[in-house]
């Protein structure tokens, strides 16, 4: 027996908003992305940024209809899920962005912040799947924070919520773009590894051979992609640099677990690539700085599902949930 077509009633729009990329996609009620398309992020002009969302759009409604539009974006959304209040990478300021593009585009608009979007794709979708305690990390250029408690985003009274990137792990440390000192960011992040990949390859090449080897035997030249290709080959300074990165992503999520309980921490953004070579080291030392360990229930860590894609699907259904 064939199955019905699905209606367009089981179809919305979201929109993934970067500081360098603006990916969006026609996302079904299963979490599934039926088409997608991608534009270069004009992100010095917040006008232009507008415009190029609304192109975006309109060619994704063409094709397909769609009862409403989510997006995620890089930066402080308001409790109302209405207006950027400040998007570093985006040069947007008390951006009054929902009623813009609700009256531009003719369906209701749900404004998200990206990692709370990424979140939710995967509680609802992906790693985390049934669990109603879930805190999810998006480790990129900083880390992004997602909270889920009793299956209901956490925002906070003003919006800003999970920005646990910027939790002071080391009094007085490296600068942060945030012009605090010691945030999490700065050591957990996936900028963070580059770094230590860099430098340690520039000190110690004979033990970098595989790393230096893709990055053409220029230090400079490596990449994120590079360290984490160069880890699964076994180079020993890739591998390390992973191992460091663990321990710091461990830490914090124990002091994050003496706060919030969940059952789950999901940890997404590009460096979940490295599957366990990076889950291993985390949820070892996760376990070694929890409170009370061996007189509790443990925290599961888990590799997200969705990858790039989660803005894309959570902030579709946290529209179609509108």
């Amino acid at each position: 027996m064939t199955a019905p077509a699905r209606t367009d009633d089981a179809l919305a729009i979201g929109v993934d908003i970067g500081g360098t990329k603006i990916a969006a996609g026609v996302v079904d009620d299963e979490g599934r992305i039926v088409v997608r398309t991608r534009r270069d992020t004009p992100a010095e002009d917040p006008t232009k940024v507008q415009d190029t969302i609304v192109d975006a759009v309109r060619e994704l409604l063409s094709t397909h209809s769609a009862v409403a539009i989510g997006l995620g974006a890089a930066g402080f959304v308001d409790e109302k899920r209405s207006t950027v209040m400040f998007a570093p990478n985006l040069a947007w300021r008390d951006e009054q962005l929902r009623e813009a593009l609700e009256q531009r585009l003719g369906l209701p608009v749900v404004v998200e912040n990206d990692a709370n979007a990424a979140a939710w794709a995967e509680v609802r979708f992906g790693a985390a799947r049934g669990e109603d305690y879930v805190v999810t990390l998006t480790i990129g250029t900083g880390i992004g924070g997602g909270i889920v408690l009793g299956g209901e985003l956490v925002r906070g009274r003003f919006g800003l919520a999970a920005e646990v990137g910027h939790l002071n792990i080391v009094p007085d440390g490296r600068r942060c773009g945030c012009g605090l000192q010691g945030c999490w960011e700065q050591y957990g992040s996936g900028r963070a590894l580059l770094q230590e990949a860099q430098e340690q390859a520039s000190v110690s090449p004979s033990m970098a051979r595989e790393l230096l080897r893709l990055a053409g035997g220029e230090a400079q030249y490596i990449t994120g992609y590079m360290v984490t290709q160069a880890a699964q080959a076994g180079d020993v300074v890739a591998l390390g640099c992973f191992d460091e990165l663990g321990k710091w992503l461990g830490r914090g999520l124990a002091q994050l677990a003496a706060i919030l309980d969940p059952a789950v921490f999901v940890i997404g953004g590009g460096v979940c690539q490295a599957g366990d070579l990076l889950r291993v080291p985390v949820e070892t030392t996760f376990r070694k700085h929890l409170t009370g360990r061996g007189h509790r229930p443990t925290a599961e860590v888990r590799i997200a599902q969705f990858g790039a894609d989660a803005g894309i699907v959570g902030a579709a259904d946290l529209a179609h949930r509108r």
